[in-house]
């Protein structure tokens, strides 16, 4: 099995965090290889930083074919869904696969970002994947990030203070460390937090993998399918390729004239 994981940030230091957290995760027999995005931000923060991060995630996976799955490695999942309409392999971003994981262990689940003016963006997030009934909480850092690279030792105190607020006075079941930047810290504040603490690196390795072990077949037709083909220009030959690449797949009746509406 061929895994890549994509950093939508600029941020190298971040991407060996991605990695080495990862590489915990991998089954036996995966083969992982970790990119960072060649444009865009040193760590996305607003709904826009999401919007510019989207291309250079597509550049990215045009670039290195052959994975049997993609990881978007960055909470708010930049370019998705839309870039499940990519490929035809599973493309799990982090924020569905910290969702999914947090509503298999409890009720109710609390996120702890890095950054306040993240929340806003994150609830809409939380909303899109129909789990905003059972967000408890977003709680927050307040104060100015030094370097992206370090926050989880920067700010480990106040992030462990903020997961047990979240669980004593939000009612949160399972904590979510959102972030990238966070990657890995999961594991190493388990035992300070009494109930269950999602990563999302962890997440979105481990359900990619179950995926292409379920071999449960692409989207051919439906919402998810390639794009119709339409006169195009602008865009990179690695991006152009793999467009006509899925395109050829897609079933005939991808775009049905009629579609009945089901009770």
């Amino acid at each position: 099995m061929k895994l890549l994981v994509i950093n939508p940030n600029i941020s190298t230091d971040v991407s060996e965090l991605i990695e080495a957290e990862s590489r915990r995760n991998l089954h036996p027999g995966t083969e992982l290889t970790v990119v960072t995005a060649r444009a865009g931000m040193q760590y996305i923060e607003t709904r826009l930083e999401s919007l510019i991060a989207a291309p250079a995630v597509a550049q990215a996976i045009s670039e290195h074919r052959g994975a049997d799955a993609v990881v978007v490695a960055a909470f708010g999942d930049p370019g998705l869904p839309a870039l499940k309409e990519l490929v035809d392999v599973p493309v799990v971003g982090i924020t569905e696969a910290a969702l999914a994981a947090a509503s298999l262990l409890g009720k109710r689940f609390s996120i702890i970002a890095i950054s306040g003016r993240i929340t806003a963006w994150y609830r809409e997030c939380v909303d899109l994947h129909g789990y905003l009934p059972r967000l408890a909480s977003i709680r927050s850092l307040q104060d100015p990030l030094e370097a992206i690279g370090t926050v989880q030792d920067d700010f480990r105190t106040q992030l462990v203070e903020l997961a047990n607020r979240a669980v004593r006075h939000d009612g949160a079941d399972v904590i979510i460390l959102a972030g990238a930047p966070l990657a890995g810290l999961a594991r190493e504040v388990v035992d300070e937090i009494p109930v269950p603490v999602v990563d999302g690196i962890a997440a979105g390795v481990n359900f990619a993998q179950s995926l292409v072990a379920m071999n449960t077949g692409a989207h051919r037709a439906g919402s998810f399918s390639a794009p119709p083909a339409k006169p195009r220009s602008g865009l990179s030959p690695e991006l152009d390729e793999l467009l006509d690449e899925r395109q050829r797949l897609r079933s005939p009746s991808a775009d049905p004239a009629v579609v009945e509406e089901q009770a």
